[in-house]
């Protein structure tokens, strides 16, 4: 298999599954802003759509959208723990997760990368951290969102939750959600999967949650603009 991804983007969360789940894969960083393959050529061949992500399989088939590729991962690795079987409650609530994130979660940030003013943004701001609240409320009743057991929503909401960095919001009101943050941070499949989209950044996020610090104007904050996040609406 091959991913096709965006550092730092969404496309990080599948990233992170094919290294939680040990699946053989390569890895081809794309410009998601200029559409154009690590070594030339348009990315739109690959995915008209443009966006990241996208897993060519074995057989050059071409998935698409973060949810569709995280159960196709998991049902293949056979990881219940990360994507629970079919028909059961359990797989219902993270995929219940997964939907949040994709709808609510990740389309309300993207407003953020517009070239917006001051009053809107600020509107913005308001409408994503009644997200945030959400999810901080659901974090208090675990280390993850389903409870003990980290899943496939994990894997998604960390790159979004992420993004907050970049924007430099103020997250001193959801413990819960950094918390979540640093326990990722320190995640093997999370740090490699960093450490191959940019070890400049995995470096300076292990520092920081070695120290506890998330706090706004931080390293990280610079360390994912040096990383094009501006490209991140994929």
């Amino acid at each position: 298999m091959k991913l096709f991804a965006h550092p730092g983007a969404s496309s990080l969360s599948v990233h992170i599954l094919l290294r939680e789940t040990e699946l053989p894969f390569e890895l081809e960083i794309v410009n998601a802003t200029e559409k154009v393959r690590a070594f030339g050529g348009d990315y739109r061949q690959i995915n008209p759509r443009g966006m990241v992500p996208a897993l060519e399989l074995e057989d050059g088939t071409i998935l698409t959208e973060n949810l569709v590729i995280a159960q196709y991962l998991c049902d293949t690795a056979g990881r219940t723990d990360l994507m629970p079987a079919a028909g059961t409650k359990e797989r219902y609530e993270v995929m219940e997760w997964q939907s949040f994130i994709a709808t609510e979660l990740h389309k309300a940030t993207s407003p953020l990368f517009w070239p917006l003013d001051e009053g809107a943004k600020s509107f913005v701001r308001k409408r994503l951290f009644g997200k945030y609240r959400v999810v901080d409320d659901a974090l208090q009743g675990g280390p993850f969102l389903t409870g003990n057991h980290f899943t496939a929503a994990d894997a998604y909401l960390f790159p979004i939750l992420s993004w907050a960095l970049f924007f430099n919001l103020e997250l001193s009101e959801f413990p819960n959600i950094r918390g979540f943050l640093h326990r990722m941070g320190k995640r093997p499949s999370v740090l490699n999967a960093l450490k191959a989209e940019g070890k400049g950044l995995v470096t300076i996020l292990r520092e920081e949650s070695e120290a506890q610090r998330f706090e706004t104007g931080s390293p990280t904050d610079r360390a994912l603009n040096d990383h094009g996040l501006e490209a991140n609406l994929g």
